[in-house]
C-alpha cells in the first residue's frame, strides 16, 4: 500500500508561537505528562500487585490505565519537545503513525468504557450473579472485543488518510497530526471522506456518550432499593465512571462529530482530551474509592518495610 503524497513532512504550528509562552507551556505540560504517567502507572501496579482488587471493576480499571499512559504518551513527548524549537516537524510516516496509534487508543477506550458500565450495571442491579456473569473468560473476551474495535476503527481512519494526496501546503494548525487538519491539506475533494469520517468517528461517540448516559441513569435509579452504605458506595463509584465518561466523550464529540471544519478552540480541547483526561482519571478512581487508597498505603508499607531491612 502505497501513499499518493507528495508531501514528505509536515509543519506543526503548536499551541502559540511566542518563545516565552512556550517555555512556560514546556514546563506545564511536562509535569502534567509526568503526573500522568506516573498516576496511571501507580493504579497499574496497585491493582497488579493487591489481591483485594481483584474484582472485573478493578481488571478493566487497570487496562483504562494502561490505554491512558500509552494514548497520552502517542503525543505528548514530541509535543513537549516541539515546544523548545521553533521550527516543528513531523515526517510524513511519522503523522500516519500518530494518528494510527492515537485513534486504535482511543477507539478501544471508547468500547472499555462501555464495558465497565455494564460491569456496574451486572454489580448493581444483579449482585448475586455478578462473579458468574463477570468471570474471568467474560472479561478477557469484552477487553478482546475493546482492542478489536479499536483497531478495525483506526485501521479505517488511516486507510481514509493515508490515500490521500497531498501536494502542498504542509502545515497543520495544531500541534499533532489528526484528521481534520490533514483532511484541509488534501489536494482533492474529501466532503465524502469526511461524511464517512463523522459516521466512523463523531457518530460512534456520540450515540455511545448517550448510550452510556442513559446506562448509568437507570444505575443510579436502580439504587433505591439499597442499603445507605451499598447506596453511597455504588453512588461513589458510579460518579466516578460518569464524570471520567464526560471528560472523554465531550471533547471527542466536539472534535469529531461535526462537519470537517477545523477552529481555533480545536488545539485547546485537543489539551484536554489528550493532557488533562489521562492525567484526571487516576485522581478521580482514587479520591473516593477507599479500596483503592488502602491498597495504595499497604503497597507503600510493604515498600517502607522491604527498604528499611
Amino acid at each position: 500500500m502505497e501513499s499518493r503524497s507528495n508531501v514528505t513532512e509536515f509543519i506543526l504550528l503548536g499551541l502559540t508561537q511566542n518563545p516565552k509562552g512556550q517555555k512556560v507551556l514546556f514546563v506545564i505540560f511536562l509535569l502534567i505528562y509526568i503526573v500522568t504517567v506516573m498516576g496511571n502507572l501507580l493504579i497499574l501496579v496497585t491493582i497488579m500487585a493487591s489481591q483485594s482488587l481483584g474484582s472485573p471493576m478493578y481488571f478493566f480499571l487497570a487496562y483504562l490505565s494502561f490505554i491512558d499512559t500509552i494514548y497520552s504518551t502517542t503525543i505528548a513527548p514530541k509535543m513537549i519537545v516541539d515546544l523548545l524549537y521553533d521550527k516543528k516537524t513531523i515526517s510524513f510516516r511519522a503523522c500516519m503513525t500518530q494518528v494510527f496509534i492515537d485513534h486504535l487508543f482511543a477507539g478501544a477506550e471508547v468500547i472499555l468504557l462501555v464495558v465497565m458500565a455494564y460491569d456496574r450495571y451486572v454489580a448493581i442491579r444483579k449482585p448475586l450473579h455478578y462473579l458468574s456473569i463477570m468471570n474471568r473468560r467474560a472479561c478477557v473476551l469484552m477487553l478482546l472485543v475493546a482492542w478489536v474495535g479499536g483497531f478495525i476503527h483506526s485501521f479505517v481512519q488511516f486507510l481514509f488518510i493515508y490515500r490521500l494526496p497531498f501536494c502542498g501546503p504542509n502545515i497543520i494548525d495544531n500541534f499533532v497530526c489528526d484528521m481534520y487538519p490533514l483532511l484541509k491539506l488534501a489536494c482533492t475533494n474529501t466532503y465524502l471522506l469526511g461524511v464517512s469520517m463523522i459516521a466512523n468517528g463523531g457518530a460512534i461517540c456520540s450515540v455511545t456518550f448517550l448510550i452510556l448516559l442513559v446506562s448509568y441513569g437507570v444505575i443510579l435509579h436502580s439504587l433505591r432499593g439499597h442499603g445507605l452504605d451499598g447506596k453511597r458506595k455504588a453512588f461513589y463509584t458510579c460518579a466516578s465512571h460518569i464524570t471520567v465518561v464526560v471528560l472523554f466523550f465531550v471533547p471527542c464529540i466536539f472534535l469529531y462529530a461535526r462537519p470537517t471544519a477545523t477552529f481555533p478552540i480545536d488545539k485547546s480541547v485537543t489539551v484536554v482530551l489528550t493532557f488533562i483526561t489521562p492525567m484526571l482519571n487516576p485522581l478521580i478512581y482514587t479520591l473516593r474509592n477507599a479500596e483503592m487508597k488502602s491498597a495504595m498505603r499497604k503497597l507503600w508499607a510493604k515498600k517502607v518495610t522491604f527498604v528499611g531491612r
